[in-house]
């Protein structure tokens, strides 16, 4: 994403909630260098805090006392109001992100990215931090699962949170929507990578599938485009090229080894293809140029909007999905996975 904003972050704070996962470390390459003036973690796992702290210490000691570090759970109001007075910035990320551990306790899943969500935004409004800037996923779009179905949710709460805080005049709140990162947590290409280092065939659920590609600084690029070019309640969608679940494994196994394919079926809850933006979204989107935006839907509470008064919009929208976006060959899906510091640190162990 050609963007650099970075002297919007001058001498400010940004907190990023679950921060200590693999988009709060990506943040972290991104700014720490920078005159950003100071960057708060803000996440439940004390063990993962402490490795942070000492890897930042161990190898950015001079930018390390920048990163302050907060316990707590968007679950819980009062901790993340706590870590809130005196931010400017908000990345929110914490979320559960597991599609099978959320359709097995769906209620988790709403008490973190639903519930979870509505906490930080309005501690992000009492504080009156100036902008925020929630990540979602595909899976929100056509939602079929539990994670599918609670990330949806608080797509609906950003909004509306959004014009609430927008009909004050005060903190800027919008949303962010992308595919697969290669090799975050839930990515599959660390289990290929371990599968074919204990020497077994990688599991495979439909060699057919298609899924979006992109890595963690195309990521924190359209959060930080989202944040520069955000309307209330905008939605920012991420153009990617996919590739066949088939051909993904190709790839990590010509950069690995052969051990072989084990085809295990399409697990509960998975789709053949994802949608990044809906056809209905379509009709309100503007092309970016490497992203869509999707303007929120400014309608007041006046029921009758709703019930007797339509709304004509002309044409027929179309999705945008994984089937339809650029398709990757096996050739493109191995340079794609160089660009990943997971796959070069994992290559370097060989």
């Amino acid at each position: 994403m050609a963007y650099d904003g970075t002297n919007e972050f001058k001498d400010r704070i940004l907190l990023i909630t679950g921060g200590t996962g693999s988009f709060g470390n990506a943040v972290l390459k991104h700014f720490l260098k920078t005159d950003i003036g100071e960057i708060r973690i803000f996440s439940r796992d004390e063990k993962k805090q402490d490795d942070m702290r000492h890897d930042l210490q161990a190898r950015y000691p001079q930018e390390a006392k920048k990163v302050k570090f907060y316990i707590g759970d968007v679950r819980d109001p009062r901790s993340i109001a706590d870590a809130m007075p005196g931010v400017d910035h908000v990345f929110h990320a914490a979320a559960l992100k597991q599609v099978p551990s959320c359709e097995f306790f769906p209620m988790q899943a709403v008490k973190t990215n639903i519930e979870g969500t509505d906490n930080v935004l309005h501690a992000a409004v009492e504080a009156g931090v100036k902008r925020v800037v929630c990540l979602s996923t595909d899976k929100a779009a056509y939602p079929i699962n539990a994670m599918g179905i609670s990330k949806a949710m608080m797509e609906h709460v950003i909004y509306a949170n959004a014009r609430v805080a927008a009909e004050r005049g005060g903190t800027v709140i919008c949303c962010t929507r992308y595919g697969n990162v290669m090799c975050s947590r839930g990515s599959v290409i660390p289990l290929f990578i371990e599968q074919i280092r204990s020497g077994v065939p990688i599991t495979v659920t439909n060699p057919k599938m298609t899924r979006f590609l992109m890595n963690l600084d195309e990521a924190v690029g359209l959060v930080r485009f989202a944040f520069s070019h955000a309307n209330p309640g905008d939605l920012f969608i991420q153009k990617a090229d996919a590739c066949t679940i088939g051909d993904l494994a190709s790839a990590v196994q010509r950069l690995f080894g052969d051990t072989g394919v084990r085809v295990i079926g399409t697990r509960h809850g998975e789709k053949l293809y994802e949608t990044l933006m809906t056809a209905e979204e379509s009709l309100r989107s503007e092309d970016m140029g490497t992203c869509f935006r999707v303007a929120a839907d400014n309608r007041d509470l006046n029921y009758d909007k709703y019930f007797v008064e339509g709304q004509v919009l002309a044409g027929e929208g179309k999705s945008y999905t994984s089937h339809n976006t650029s398709l990757l060959d096996t050739d493109a899906v191995v340079q794609k996975l160089l660009t990943t510091d997971y796959v070069k640190e994992a290559l370097s162990k060989r």
